[in-house]
């Protein structure tokens, strides 16, 4: 028995991979019910205590804080995907990718639409997701493509 025959070997990587993906999904759970809960919160104690105005840009905020715990349950949705299947789900990436960026065009700052690069490089960011996640959907006429452990496609 070879102890490093490249069948044995890769099975060790393939199982630290796992218990990595592993643990990482409990931590990223773990802090998506702590983030949800403070902005429960966080958010009752100013609605009950009538302490902000909500269009001072306390709104934005909250939808900020909103979308990234809906980016990181995306997230918790990729390694959970790569858990069951063994494979990177790219629609999944690509879909959390253009919320990510939605995100950051939702809570832009008041005057940052007057910076004509920054919203080009936004405008082509969502166009460039768009467009390989529409390829991909095509590409799979309906179905889930992903990237195999060797980098090739799949259809699930």
């Amino acid at each position: 028995m070879d102890l490093f025959s490249d069948k044995r070997f890769l099975g060790a990587i393939h199982n630290y991979e796992r218990q990595l993906a592993k643990i990482l999904a409990l931590l990223l759970a773990v802090v998506i019910g702590f983030a949800t809960v403070e902005l429960l919160l966080q958010s009752g104690v100013k609605v009950i205590q009538w302490q902000t105005d909500w269009f001072d840009g306390s709104l934005i905020k909250l939808l900020d804080r909103l979308l990234l715990i809906f980016i990181a349950l995306e997230v918790l949705q990729n390694v959970t995907a790569y858990l069951r299947d063994q494979v990177v789900q790219i629609e999944l990436v690509l879909l959390t990718a253009l919320t990510a960026v939605a995100r950051k065009v939702i809570v832009l700052p008041p005057g940052a639409e007057d910076k004509a690069p920054l919203m080009a490089g936004f405008g082509l960011i969502v166009v460039g997701l768009a467009a390989a996640y529409w390829l991909i959907r095509m590409a799979g006429q309906g179905t889930h493509r992903a990237l195999d452990a060797d980098g090739q496609m799949s259809g699930k």
